[in-house]
Formats: C-alpha cells, sequence, structure tokens
C-alpha cells in the first residue's frame, strides 16, 4: 500500500481555511492535509518559511490559490527538493503590474486610514463569476473569511504581494508533475497568465474551470476537489 501523501495547501489574500473546505473534507481519504496560516508575516518568503516549518519533515504535495500561489512558488525556491507535486491555481508568476501596484498602494492607504472594510460587495464581481453575485452563501462565506483575517494581516499580505519577486525565470526549474488551474473568467490571474505558466513549466498540465471567477475552490469545489484528486493520483 502506497504512504500517504501530506499535502500542504496555501490561502490567497484575506482568505483562511474556509477557502478549501470542499478540497479538505474529499481528499482526506488521499492525504494528510495542513493548511498554513499566511497571516503574520509581510514577506513572500517569511510566508513560505512558515509555511514550510508547518509541515512534517519529508517530501509533501503542494497547493496555493493567488497569494497562495505566489507563496507556492517561493516554497519551490526554499524547499523546492520536497515537494513532491505543484498545483498552482488562479494565480501568476508575473510581478504586479504598474496599474496593481498603484491599486495594492491605494487599497493599503485606505486600511491604513481606518477604512479597511475586507471584501465589499464591489469587490466581488473581480473575484467571482457574475452569475454567482447572488448566491449568498458563496459571498457571505467570502466576506466571513475577510472578516476573520482582519486590517492588520491585511496590511501585511499586501505589503509581502506588492514586492514579491517575479518568477517566471524560475518555472523552468520545476520538475515535478505541475497542476495550472484557472477559473474560465478569473478576473484578477487571468487565463493567458496561466498559458504563460503552464508554457513555463514543463510537462505541466493546465485545467481550465468552466464558470468560475478567480475563487475556483469556492465557485466550483466538485470540479477543483476532481482535479486535485487526480493530480494527487498521477
Amino acid at each position: 500500500m502506497n504512504q500517504r501523501e501530506r499535502l500542504l495547501l496555501l490561502p490567497g489574500l484575506l482568505c483562511d481555511p474556509i477557502l478549501w473546505t470542499h478540497q479538505t473534507e474529499h481528499l482526506a481519504d488521499l492525504a494528510d492535509i495542513t493548511i498554513a496560516d499566511l497571516t503574520s508575516q509581510e514577506s513572500v518568503a517569511d510566508m513560505a518559511a512558515d509555511a514550510i516549518a508547518a509541515m512534517p519533515d519529508g517530501p509533501f504535495a503542494l497547493a496555493g490559490l493567488s497569494m497562495g500561489g505566489y507563496v507556492a512558488q517561493e516554497v519551490m525556491r526554499q524547499a523546492g527538493d520536497r515537494v513532491t507535486r505543484l498545483a498552482l491555481l488562479d494565480t501568476s508568476s508575473r510581478p504586479d503590474s504598474e496599474e496593481q501596484t498603484r491599486r495594492r498602494k491605494g487599497l493599503i492607504s485606505l486600511a491604513k486610514t481606518g477604512k479597511f472594510k475586507g471584501v465589499t460587495p464591489k469587490l466581488l464581481p473581480l473575484l467571482i463569476h457574475p452569475d454567482r453575485m447572488e448566491d449568498d452563501a458563496l459571498t457571505g462565506a467570502i466576506m466571513e473569511m475577510s472578516g476573520n483575517v482582519g486590517r492588520d494581516a491585511f496590511l501585511r499580505q499586501q505589503i509581502a504581494i506588492l514586492n514579491r519577486p517575479d518568477s517566471r525565470p524560475d518555472l523552468a526549474k520545476i520538475t515535478c508533475p505541475t497542476l495550472i488551474l484557472c477559473g474560465r473568467q478569473d478576473a484578477l490571474t487571468t487565463l493567458e497568465m496561466h498559458e504563460e505558466m503552464a508554457a513555463g513549466v514543463t510537462g505541466s498540465k493546465l485545467v481550465v474551470v468552466e464558470d468560475s471567477g478567480h475563487m475556483s475552490t469556492m465557485e466550483q469545489p466538485h470540479a477543483v476537489t476532481a482535479v486535485m484528486r487526480y493530480w494527487l493520483q498521477s
């Protein structure tokens, strides 16, 4: 009988274990799952070091969504020899564009002046498929995560994201089985960005989840979990 896989899951900005609810429940028969806490550091390097430290010695599978994908790519730089397989979901290897940097600094300024509101209804169209805007269970869970993470951690996470490195030169160094997945309608990290990553990682598998925006694990949980089951067993 094969030894059980250890699986490290990395949440995104203003996300907590709720992001991975369906996956943790339905992959538990295949893997011992750890969800990293990415709220206490203000650099991607330190977030990655914390995540690695949360794992027992030895190999593990690694998956990250959005900011978690930025951290996953840093884990590959710090401990790539321990990673048995990699999944990058709704993320990018690129640094911020000038427009993204400007927007992010504006959000940081607002939060510092006491105007932090987390994920507001105004931001939801960037995160989820347009058809899900009236889905109270989904939108409520996203806003619950945002409230759980809170203002101070949001500031640390935004600083880390703002200063993250360009990971594109390191894609060619990734040699483990790699899944690259995104929602077809992801407005934040577009399909083009995932095609770029897939082209950079030799032998990687690109999967596009239909009728999903940026929060694919929550918007289309059955589809994402099914793909991750295949990834874990392949």
